[in-house]
């Protein structure tokens, strides 16, 4: 999730060239942060693209800078949060996630560009494409427990299924990985040098299998250095539950770089929303993606009415003091069935339903 400089809401572009339909995000300012009204644009060009025969794939990237897309707008949602109008933050978030799961279901190749940051929702936007493409400028992370939110847009489906409980590792810390790693682990299955993605998005226009003219412009990336230490990050992360990792890693943390890191990271981190990350990534491995999406919207309508994700994007972005106090602190017991409320079911009139849509 990124905080969004000025207030331009739409800024995607969509237009058919030659045989591929572009979906294109352009707020470089805000490193492409999303909005209701971009994820509004970013459905109707899909609509539309479905129904045009002479689009043969849809390419979705990003204008320029830094980023593909680095999530939601977290400043606006704070705003959201702090006038009580909870009604509009859940508008963002049920459009989002049924954006997700179109994307998933989506009828004709989706070719993800990520030529930079990608977080957050930037992830729900690539990580279920059928087609994601990186470049050595990829950053992919879920960092979403130093705001005090949680990981959410259908993420945890992915990383739950991940080898060695890499994707516990990842929601836990917030730790970014790149491009090496990203393809090692299949989050995206094809590395192109950045330079050659302005000529890869050229050559998507053309007719014929997408495969093939993904193929021509394809390397492969260094072995990826998360992975390497997989059998170290299983053991470390093998109970999903805060306290026992915390123990593993401050056990290893004097011979490992990476488990002194991991160490840092979940202590400067909200204890409930690891909680509530290491609970989603133990039941997202047996739940389909629509369910995983379903157990999102509950979290995030009782998450966006608690403390922690004010008082982290306070710290983070506000005030900027990198100073949160969280409730409860990190030294200080969980309450279980806190975290377990955030999982329950709503209201049926409140659950995110995906009835009605075309996919």
């Amino acid at each position: 999730m990124s905080e969004a400089g000025a207030r331009d809401d739409l800024a995607v572009s969509a237009e058919r060239r030659g045989a591929a339909g572009f979906i294109i995000l352009d707020r470089p300012k805000a490193l492409n942060a999303l909005t209701l009204p971009m994820v509004q644009a970013i459905a109707a060009a899909l609509d539309a693209f479905e129904r045009d025969a002479c689009v043969e794939r849809v390419v979705v990237m990003s204008a320029g800078g830094r980023a593909f897309c680095s999530g939601g707008d977290i400043r606006l949602f704070y705003e959201l949060g702090r006038a009580g109008d909870h009604a509009a933050q859940l508008d963002f978030w049920r459009g989002e996630y049924r954006l997700n799961r179109c994307i998933a279901r989506y009828p004709k190749p989706i070719v993800a560009l990520v030529d930079g940051i990608v977080m957050g929702g930037g992830v729900g936007l690539s990580v279920h494409a059928s087609h994601r493409v990186v470049s050595e400028r990829c950053l992919f992370a879920m960092p979403e427990v130093h705001i005090g939110f949680f990981p959410d847009v259908g993420a945890t489906h992915a990383l739950a299924r991940l080898p060695d409980r890499i994707g516990a590792l990842l929601v836990a810390t917030g730790m970014r990985i790149e491009a090496d790693d990203v393809v090692e682990l299949g989050l995206a299955q094809t590395f192109v040098a950045g330079e050659r993605i302005p000529a890869l998005a050229a050559a998507l226009t053309e007719a014929g299998p997408t495969e093939a003219i993904l193929d021509r412009f394809a390397t492969r990336p260094p072995m990826g250095r998360l992975v390497a230490q997989g059998d170290e990050i299983e053991t470390w992360f093998a109970r999903l539950e805060r306290p026992a990792i915390l123990d593993a890693l401050a056990a290893a943390a004097a011979g490992s770089e990476l488990a002194a890191t991991a160490l840092a990271a979940m202590r400067a981190a909200s204890p409930t929303s690891q909680a509530i990350g290491l609970r989603q990534i133990a039941l997202a491995a047996n739940l389909g993606l629509e369910e995983a999406l379903r157990m999102d919207f509950r979290i995030a309508s009782r998450i966006c009415r608690g403390g922690d994700m004010y008082e982290g994007v306070r710290a983070t972005i506000v005030d900027k003091d990198r100073n949160p106090r969280w409730r409860p602190p990190a030294d200080a017991p969980l309450d279980t069935a806190a975290v377990d409320a955030h999982f329950a079911p709503l209201p049926p009139a409140e659950e995110l339903t995906f009835a009605g849509l075309s996919r």
